[in-house]
Order: structure tokens, then sequence, then C-alpha cells
């Protein structure tokens, strides 16, 4: 990218990074093409020191922005002019952002190329046409790649680097996308330092790095609490599903990017396993899992709710790929109010679901359908929608094995079927609430857990299709004809 905007001829550039040593690589490089001539044809400025020749020796009376400046216009060969944070004294100086532009026309067509890099952008009015605008994304997978081949022929045995198949080389890479080459460093290092064969088994250490950057972010969690499908009881037909989107998201640098799954929306009852099967989606897709705290984007924390959603979305694609959860997505992303902040995010957010990045999967919850506004739940937003409702007879009987064999409770002693008449109109996490308290209240008596205990406590629970049965019935009939079923049967109750 910076190369071609050299070979346009164009003479200042703003470059807006946080890897400077990247930035600098990559300068020489664009030098070492333009200059193949010229020994020494990159200089670097920095507040503290001035500038420096590519040879490191620094040049007298140039720690200014204005002797900077005056150096680069009588500097007589050409050459790439690195300065690094100038947004400083190009905010603050008229006199600055005035020589700025005398540089712009003095250097036109003499092969001097200005490059401004900083972290933020910060590009006043007045030399704003005159500069060239540069965004350095993080690295992408064939960069990391070649980073990763790099330091573990320094840091690893080279006979072992060297024996790491393509495929391998290029599964560690994506899972390192989004990070910066430092933070790339900071991954291997802690997967080296683990002691696991060098391969597949150093992905949890590498995503590692990922959790404290986004973590860092304030508005994007990192869930590491992966699930299984068998995990879930029911929602067979969500499962077969995703069983069935699963190989197409894998093949999706190979297909066309109208079959590329885009995202789930789950909506239904809350306590039905929404979160979930969020949560086996990305075991499934064998993907990380991140999930956006739409009450901390809209708390303020962040500057305003708009950029950090923005944001926040950007930096999701940049780590494609991985599956992005927005739960509780009525609360944060509606059309209410058009105009204002909200309106602006909404409208950002059915653009960005068109045009994302296809190693990105969205899972939605939501348990407000009715908020939903209908440009969100037609099809081309979402691959599907999918209404969760209370389980079934059967369903109910999975979910009361799942959670007693999760705990080490031997379910083949159990009368599931004749617990499942007890819990008619359950949601799941009431049946999971019914084993725990029936576990706590056999373990606080010192003995083992009895059917007796189970049917005790599912009659003292009341359920929320009971104490909710007017929203409940609002959400089905709302949900009728707008979404699938989660569960085949679930249309026949």
């Amino acid at each position: 990218m910076l190369r071609g905007v050299f070979e346009s001829g164009r003479p200042l550039t703003y470059v807006r990074t946080s890897e400077e040593l990247r930035a600098a690589r990559l300068l020489s490089e664009a030098a070492r093409r333009l200059f193949p001539d010229q020994p020494s044809p990159v200089w670097t400025w920095s507040l503290t020191e001035g500038f420096r020749n590519g040879d490191g020796e620094t040049v007298p009376g140039t720690r200014s922005a204005l002797e900077a400046l005056e150096f680069v216009s009588a500097c007589g060969q050409p050459g790439i002019f690195h300065l690094k944070d100038f947004h400083e004294p190009l905010r603050e100086s008229a006199e600055v952002r005035r020589r700025l532009r005398d540089l712009y026309a003095s250097c036109h067509d003499r092969r001097k190329f200005v490059v401004i890099t900083s972290p933020v952008r910060s590009i006043p009015d007045e030399v704003e046409r005159s500069v060239i605008f540069v965004e350095l994304r993080p690295p992408d997978v064939v960069e990391l790649a070649g980073f990763l081949r790099d330091e573990l022929n320094q840091s690893a045995s080279p006979a072992a680097a060297g024996a790491l198949g393509q495929e391998t080389l290029y599964l560690l890479a994506r899972a390192l996308q989004g990070l910066t080459l430092d933070e790339a460093r900071y991954a291997l290092r802690r997967a080296l330092a683990s002691g696991r064969a060098m391969g597949p088994d150093w992905i949890p250490f590498l995503l590692e790095e990922k959790r404290f950057l986004v973590n860092r972010s304030g508005v994007i969690e990192f869930i590491s609490d992966s699930k299984t499908l068998g995990e879930i009881g029911g929602l067979e037909g969500l499962k077969k599903w995703l069983i069935e989107r699963r190989k197409l998201f894998q093949l999706r640098d190979s297909v066309s990017a109208e079959i590329v799954p885009k995202g789930v929306l789950l909506m239904g009852i809350p306590g039905c396993g929404k979160s979930l099967a969020v949560k086996a989606i990305a075991s499934q897709f064998e993907l990380p899992l991140y999930r956006v705290d739409m009450i901390e984007i809209f708390s303020g924390r962040h500057g305003k709710p708009e950029g950090a959603f923005v944001e926040a979305c950007r930096m999701l694609e940049d780590m494609a790929p991985a599956v992005l959860w927005f739960d509780e997505i009525e609360m944060g992303i509606t059309s209410t109010d058009s105009g204002g902040e909200q309106g602006r995010i909404f409208a950002f957010f059915l653009t960005w679901m068109q045009e994302k990045t296809r190693g990105l999967f969205v899972a939605a919850t939501a348990n407000r359908i009715d908020l939903l506004p209908a440009e969100m739940i037609r099809k081309g937003r979402f691959d599907e929608v999918f209404f969760v409702d209370l389980p079934l007879d059967d369903e109910r009987v999975e979910i009361f094995k799942i959670h007693l064999d999760r705990r080490g409770v031997d379910s083949s002693a159990f009368d599931l079927k004749q617990l499942s008449g007890f819990t008619n109109g359950w949601a799941g996490a009431e049946i999971e609430q019914c084993v725990v308290s029936a576990i706590t209240k056999a373990r606080i008596e010192d003995r083992e857990l009895a059917e007796q205990d189970l049917v005790t406590m599912a009659v003292s629970i009341v359920p929320l299709s009971r104490t909710m049965k007017e929203q409940i019935n609002h959400i089905r009939q709302w949900a009728f004809e707008r979404a699938a079923r989660a569960s085949p049967r679930a249309a026949d109750r």
C-alpha cells in the first residue's frame, strides 16, 4: 500500500499506527525498491533525537519540528523522511502547518516523501487536502505466517521449525490475526514456554494474548467457557443447521461470498439455552468467541457510543476468523431513535452485516423480540432467525440427563420421564436450578442424591411460563411466522 502511495508521487502521507517498528520496516522495504542505488534512503525523526539517517547517525540542529522540515526542504537527494508522532507539533503550531504546506510544493515531483506516523489521527484542516491518510491495519495471515517462520527459526530448533507444515503454520497465523507483530511475538514466546509440541496445541496460548487485547478495550469480552453441541438438550433444528453450515464456513476462502454463513439470530424465551447455543457455535466452528458489551458501549466511559461501537466492530474484523456475540441485541441496537445515536448505530450495523469480512460469524441473542425492527430480521442480514421455545418432553429428559451427568450423578438411576412430567412448561435454566438445589440439599444432609429430592424441588419451583404466561404467549405469537423453530416439533405444541 505504501509503495503504491509513493509511486503515485504524493509527497505527504499520514499513517495511523501504533507499530512504529513495523512501519519503519515497511518504509525501508519500499525505499529499497524505489531507490535501489541509494545507500541510506530513509531518514527518521523524533522530537527527542532529531533526524537520523539509515545508518543511525544523528543530524545536528534538527530537534525541533521546524528544523526538521527545514532539513527536508534543504536535503538535496531523494528519499523517505519518517516523522514519528509529528501530529503534536502539527496540531499546536500554525507555523509548522504553514511550513508543511510549503514543503508539499517544494517536494512535489522531486521523489522526496514525508511520512508522518502516529497512533492517533490528528490532521488539521489546513493540510488535510495535501496529506493522504493511510491506516496501517494489523498484519494479515500471510505476513503473520512469514513472521512466525522467521521467529521460530530464531527461537526454536531450526529443524523443528522447518518440519512445521504450511497448513499448520497458517493455522497458527490465523490464531494470531488481529494482533500487532509485537503482541504476536509475546504470544509466541508464551507458547514456546509452555513446553507443548509445536503445532495446534499452541493455539490456546496464542489466543491468550487476544484475550488481553480485547479485555483492554473495555467493551469486548473474550469468552473462554466453551460448550459443545452435546451439552445442549434439544434444539435439534438449530444443531442440524450449524453442522451443515460448518463446512461452508470452513471453505469460506474458496467458495462464493454469497453462500458463506454470515450469522444467526437466536430469539425466544429467557433461560432456554440461547447463550449456551452461542458458546456451542464457537466450539462447533472451532473459533474463538468474543462478546460485545452494549451496556459498556452506551456507558460513555469509552467515548461516544457510536465511535466505540464502530471501533469494536472493526477491531473484531481484524481478529477474524471468530464468532462475535451480541447478547440481548434488542437493548442496544434499535431503530426507534432514527435521528439519534442509537439510530446511527443501527444503520451502521445493518450495512456492516452486509459488508463485513467473511471470516466473522455473528451470533446474536434476543429476549424482547417485539423490539426488533423488521430490517434486522429480514433475510440477508442473518442467514437464519431461530425461535427458541420452552423444551418439549423428550428435550427436558435430555436436559435433566446432561445436568446430572455433568455433576457426577448417574442419571440412569432416575426415572427422568417421570421428572419430565413434573416439569412441564419449564425452561432449561429452571431444570438446571432444580438439579443444583436438590444436590445442595443432599450434600447438606451428607447423603447421596435421591429421586425424591428432585421431585420435591420440582414441586416447589414456580416456572416462568406460569408467572409470565401472557408475555410468553405474546412472544410465541410474534415469532410464529417470523422465525424458524430451533426444535423441529415446537410447532406441534
